[in-house]
């Protein structure tokens, strides 16, 4: 056992929860955001201009999005550059396999497949990695059979078990909004602040239609919260760098005060419901968009690419184009900035002057400021 430990710790192969789970979650979304997610955005542009480059340039950004993903995985876990590069193919046969069912339908599990399979193949890459005379041979080859194998193995069954957890509750935001609209818009918002990919999640699932807009709501309830709750202590700097980049730059204070949290919980249970019964707000984007919220506006613009472009997997779920009308329009904009600006200063308010809430629990220390 311990030359077991020995080695592994020599191959800096680490099996953990916050190795896989939160490193190599958070660089698949990454990977995810710079090809499937740029790629739309850059497709529905040309297909509105009528720029043809720009459509082609987004056919081929999307196209790499399985390559993309488990090279960012490689990365996250430290692969050397024989395994990282040859995770390319891993990726692409894992999202291309995981995309289908066992039946041969339409699958929602790419992504959910590449962390998989990427993470497996990674570390056995790492493992055999310059164990032997003939590393440039046997290092990509076992990289890439097993990532592939498995691939043909598990994918199929990963993305009918994806598909069907995403239709689960899809059907059940669609059937109770309001229930729903509360569960999804607090638990993406908390999994958004959280050390974890919000985003991954998001696409993992296929979470489009009502139920991509409740993650929407809840990921701009807590990034917008929290930058308009903790203004006094960290001003315009501090705005910029939650409202627009991450509320995850609050998990050290939350860890020593979690009822900070509760603000931006709160009103994620109100501008879930609401935009899921009021406005019937549905991000039919990328999935990936909806676990954004306001980071760099990926949210909205998913928003705005479903409404006129529905992405594949939200057309595989039944969205149709729409031209948004003042009403579409007045929805995402209240539930993106309004509301979660006005209820979590007005919760924060109430808590400060019951003294759950004190003056500095909220500041964020100069790395976390733009």
């Amino acid at each position: 056992m311990e030359k077991i430990k020995a080695f592994l710790k020599r191959k800096d192969i680490e099996i953990s929860g916050k190795r896989y789970g939160i490193d190599a979650l958070g660089a698949m979304a990454q990977g995810l955001f710079c090809s499937l997610l740029i790629g739309t955005i850059v497709k529905t542009l040309g297909e509105q201009t009528g720029l043809q480059f720009l459509v082609d340039v987004g056919n081929y950004a999307s196209a790499m999005s399985g390559a993309a993903m488990a090279v960012a995985i490689g990365w996250a876990l430290k692969a050397p550059p024989m395994v990282l590069f040859s995770l390319a193919t891993v990726g692409y046969a894992a999202n291309a396999l995981g995309s289908v069912t066992l039946d041969g339908g339409k699958g929602a599990g790419g992504p959910l497949a590449v962390l998989l399979i990427a993470i497996i193949a990674a570390e056995f890459g790492k493992a055999v990695s310059k164990e032997t005379k003939v590393d440039i041979l046997v290092t990509p080859l076992v990289t890439i059979l097993v990532g592939v194998g498995l691939s043909a193995l598990l994918a199929p069954a990963i993305g009918t078990a994806a598909t069907a957890i995403g239709s689960i509750t899809r059907l059940a935001t669609d059937e109770q909004p309001l229930l729903m609209g509360i569960l999804v818009s607090v638990v993406i918002g908390m999994a958004l602040t959280l050390p974890i990919s919000s985003a991954a999640i998001c696409a993992a699932f296929s979470l489009t239609g009502l139920a991509g807009g409740a993650a929407v709501a809840g990921c701009c309830a807590n990034m917008v919260g929290f930058a308009v709750l903790s203004f006094q202590e960290n001003g315009w700097g501090g705005l910029v760098s939650q409202g627009i980049g991450t509320s995850m730059l609050q998990m050290g204070n939350i860890v020593k005060n979690p009822k900070i949290w509760l603000p931006a919980i709160l009103t994620s249970a109100v501008t879930g419901p609401i935009a899921t019964c009021v406005f019937r707000l549905e991000m039919n984007g990328p999935p990936v968009s909806a676990g954004m919220g306001t980071c760099g506006l990926v949210g909205q613009i998913g928003v705005w690419t479903g409404w006129i472009a529905p992405s594949e997997q939200a057309l595989a779920n039944g969205a149709a184009a729409i031209t948004p009308g003042a009403f579409e329009w007045a929805g995402l904009i209240l539930i993106s900035f309004v509301l979660p600006a006005v209820l979590c200063w007005a919760f924060g308010l109430l808590f400060r002057k019951i003294g759950w809430i004190k003056d500095g629990d909220l500041k964020l220390d100069e790395a976390g400021l733009i």
